[in-house]
């Protein structure tokens, strides 16, 4: 078994000599372990792995080799039909059928068919093709499909409808939370910018040796903390198509906070407008207005979005475009005054970049931030700090 490690481990690109196998070997025959399996898969890791950014593909290693978990290495993940990911009790329409359902247009026309259906509708319906109901093909209401029109109330299947009507609980970020943060942690660093700021209050030695073998007595100096001086602005979209990714932008969060003793953080929901918030609990009515946010953080902060940049382009695109409010003014107005206040910005998608050219408001996005958009993995965030660190 302990051979067939090792070439599971060279398999996934992880140098394991013979030298490192030995310790491994010595070490538990000395017993500097207890023995059992969380015990063995430490002072396993400590012995081979010596890149952070390898853990994970150690834990995969280690899982298949002694849980029997098969994994394939360098291989992307095959594609899940879509068919088999629909609900049950979901309608299954035909391409013939699908087809035939025609879009109403414009935006405007949208919103206008949709207020005379809400005037002549009586009660609830399901099944249907015209009134705001369950399980149809209407452009009004969920849990049915239509290529595009306004989702009330449900959960989003297809991911197309142009606006929602739905009062949502977002949960805030876990700033405490440590798992999995330390190759972020490692990434961010990269924008360090040591100074030495503030009240003198840490011991100088040097300059205390100094002045005491000047002065022949004990002259005691002190000064400032030495502390990263870079100031940090992070966006963080919540709710919606975000819930999947919490984990990764809690692990974000965490080591952002820190990292950074400068640090504002703020929530949105798919595009920053007028106003953001600080408590997802009071979302609606603590909101911090982004005139404020634009006036009081200098130019000289780095601003970093994070989110799927997936959503209706009426929502980047049009006023009213919001699915929680009326917005007055488009989302791309306020993102064009992001961009223009604070030069060194990024966003952050949480979606494979591969996936990107599929989504017409992930490409309106990445047009609006002049193509400053990287993937939320160690190697984009690599990329989005040097892009930050360029524009000191």
């Amino acid at each position: 078994m302990f051979f067939s490690f090792l070439d599971e481990l060279r398999a996934a690109g992880i140098q394991a000599s013979l030298k490192e196998h030995l310790i491994l070997l010595e070490a538990l025959d000395r017993d500097v372990i207890d023995r059992t399996p969380e015990a063995f898969y430490y002072l396993a890791r400590a012995t081979f792995v010596k890149d952070e950014g390898l853990l994970d593909r150690f834990d995969q290693v280690f899982a298949k080799v002694f849980r029997g978990i098969a994994t394939n290495y360098g291989v992307a993940p095959a594609d899940i039909p879509e068919d088999w990911l629909k609900a049950v009790a979901e309608k299954f329409l035909t391409p013939e059928e699908m087809e035939a359902i025609k879009s109403l247009g414009s935006w405007d026309e949208i919103m206008e068919t949709l207020k005379k259906r809400l005037e002549e509708q009586q009660g609830r319906h399901q099944g249907g093709n015209k009134w705001v109901g369950t399980g149809g093909t209407s452009p009004y209401g969920n849990s049915g499909f239509n290529p595009e029109g306004v989702r009330i109330g449900g959960e989003s299947r297809h991911k197309r409808a142009l606006k929602v009507w739905d009062q949502r609980e977002f949960k805030n970020l876990d700033a405490t939370r440590e798992l999995g943060t330390r190759n972020i942690k490692v990434a961010l660093r990269r924008l360090r910018r040591f100074a030495r700021e503030g009240a003198a209050d840490e011991l100088d030695i040097d300059a205390t040796i100094e002045g005491t073998a000047k002065q022949g007595w004990l002259d005691v100096r002190m000064r400032p903390e030495r502390h990263n001086a870079v100031k940090l602005l992070l966006f963080l979209d919540v709710g919606g198509s975000m819930d999947p990714f919490v984990k990764l932008c809690e692990e974000l969060f965490s080591a952002a906070t820190s990292e950074f003793k400068n640090l504002e953080f703020f929530y949105f929901h798919n595009c920053p407008y007028e106003g953001v918030w600080k408590d997802n609990r009071r979302r609606f009515t603590e909101r911090t207005p982004m005139w404020d946010i634009l006036h009081k953080y200098g130019h000289d902060y780095k601003l970093i979005l994070v989110g799927d940049a997936s959503m209706s382009a009426y929502e980047i695109t049009h006023p009213g475009g919001s699915v929680e409010h009326f917005n007055e003014e488009a989302g791309a107005v306020w993102m064009q005054r992001l961009t223009n206040t604070y030069p060194a910005a990024v966003w952050l998608n949480v979606l494979p970049e591969a996936q990107w050219g599929y989504t017409q408001s992930v490409k309106i996005i990445r047009e609006l931030m002049n193509d400053r958009m990287y993937p939320l993995t160690l190697a984009g965030l690599d990329d989005a700090t040097r892009e930050l660190s360029r524009k000191s």
